[in-house]
This record gives structure tokens, C-alpha cells and sequence, in this order.
């Protein structure tokens, strides 16, 4: 007598897969006021690389040239690193806890959940940069020839690119210690590789090949465009897009390869 069964039969069989303003926030929300009751975490995101830059530039005390020369390129670097390690863990403890399982059982698709986790941690990303491009800029001496703000602007992206690799890392390990495993499998060939030890044309062939297709080759290069000149060169921009279109995509990977632990 009445078609309400399957109507309902067939609302229910309507997948959550578009991305949505409203649960993507309130997942960042979620996040967030986690990680506010988590101070050591707190204190890797923020701390850790200003300590470090510190450090840096008094190692360096008897030639503050060679903090010049490498400080900018580390400034972009330690984000991405720090980043990297909290949010591959982060998202990991949320699987291994069960969850991920509950949250992919709600009405939450897998985008909303990966861009809230962007989100989240995009938002750290840009205090722990501005800290550290500060402190480099102004209290630490670093000499720059173009503006902090590119400066700022490139460690922001360096810091949700090292986001966007965590997210994705985390999908193919099965406890905390395999996230940190796949450090040196996916950030340590790019920290020999980006040109920080010597320039990129001067290595082999082959090694400055691959270095060609490494996103943190890029975000070196940015950081050296802004040492070393004025004004927004258009080397810089192929830089700034090239890391920026690098952390979609590997956002979008993570996304795609998102699963629940169980079936």
C-alpha cells in the first residue's frame, strides 16, 4: 500500500563520498581538542624546530655565512619532517584504536576525513612555521635578501606537504613503529637528495635525475630563490607550485588508499 520501504531502501544505499565544509571542520575540531590534552606532541610540533634552528645558528657561531647559506633550507625542512612523523603516527593511533572503524561508520567519507586532518594540522603547520621564520629572520640573524614572507609562505607549504606524507604513510603501517620505519624510506632519500649538502648539478647523473621528481628538491630550491634574490622570481613560483600540487596529490592518495581495519 505505501512506497516508504523503498524509498528508504533506497536513501540508505546513497554513499557519503562528496566533501562537506561542515564535516570537514568538525572532524579538525575533533582533532584539535585531542591534541590540546597532548602537550608532548604539542611541544614536537611547535618547539622542536625552533630548537633546532637554535642550535643550527650556534654551531655555526664562527660563520654565520654558512647559517645564511643552509639556514633558510632547513627552516623549510624541519616542518616538513616534524609534520611528517606526528601526523603519520596521529592518524595511525586513530586505526590501531579503533577510531577510524567508528568514524568511517558514520555518515563521514573518506575525503572529509583526510581534509580534516589536513585541516587540523594545517592549522599547527602555520603556527609552528610563523615561530620558526620569526625566530630565524629576527632574532637569530638570518640574512635574506627577498621577503620573510615568501619565506614563511614556503615553510607553511613545506609543513602541510610533510602533513599530506604522514596521512598517506600511515595507511600502510600496522603499528606506531612501522610509521617511524617508513622515515627513512621516504624522507631521509630526499633530505640527501634536495641539494642541501651540495647542488643538484653537481651530483650524478642519475642521482639528480631522481632528485628532479623528489617534492623537497623544490622546497630547497624556494627557500634559495628567496636567499638570494629580491624580488618573486619565476623559478620560485614553478617551486611554490610544484610543492603545493605535490601535497594535493599525495592528499588525494591518501584518500584514495584510506581503509578501516577491518572489513
Amino acid at each position: 500500500m505505501t512506497t516508504q520501504p523503498a524509498t528508504t531502501g533506497t536513501t540508505a544505499a546513497i554513499p557519503v563520498s562528496a566533501l562537506n565544509l561542515s564535516r570537514t571542520t568538525a572532524t579538525a575540531a575533533r582533532v584539535l581538542r585531542q591534541l590540546r590534552h597532548d602537550p608532548r606532541t604539542i611541544a614536537l610540533l611547535i618547539l622542536i624546530p625552533c630548537l633546532m634552528l637554535v642550535l643550527l645558528r650556534y654551531v655555526f657561531d664562527g660563520s654565520p655565512h654558512t647559517f645564511d647559506n643552509i639556514g633558510a633550507s632547513l627552516l623549510g625542512i624541519f616542518p616538513l619532517i616534524t609534520m611528517f612523523l606526528v601526523t603519520s603516527i596521529a592518524t595511525l593511533r586513530e586505526r590501531t584504536s579503533g577510531t577510524l572503524e567508528r568514524l568511517l561508520a558514520m555518515p563521514l567519507g573518506k575525503a572529509d576525513l583526510i581534509a580534516g586532518y589536513a585541516l587540523a594540522f594545517g592549522i599547527l603547520a602555520i603556527i609552528q612555521s610563523a615561530l620558526a621564520t620569526g625566530l630565524a629572520v629576527w632574532l637569530l640573524g638570518l640574512d635574506v635578501t627577498g621577503s620573510p614572507w615568501l619565506l614563511l609562505l614556503v615553510a607553511l607549504l613545506d609543513a602541510l606537504l610533510g602533513t599530506a606524507l604522514g596521512l598517506f604513510v600511515s595507511a600502510f603501517a600496522a603499528s606506531e613503529f612501522q610509521a617511524v620505519q617508513f622515515m627513512p624510506a621516504v624522507i631521509f632519500p630526499q633530505l640527501l637528495l634536495c641539494g642541501l649538502f651540495t647542488p643538484r648539478s653537481e651530483m650524478h647523473p642519475a642521482l639528480e635525475a631522481i632528485s628532479d621528481v623528489l617534492p623537497m628538491s623544490y622546497a630547497v630550491d624556494g627557500m634559495n630563490e628567496v636567499l638570494h634574490h629580491t624580488d618573486m622570481t619565476a623559478t620560485f613560483v614553478r617551486d611554490v607550485l610544484i610543492v603545493a600540487g605535490c601535497a594535493l596529490l599525495v592528499l588525494a592518495l591518501g584518500a584514495a588508499t584510506l581503509r578501516r581495519r577491518t572489513a
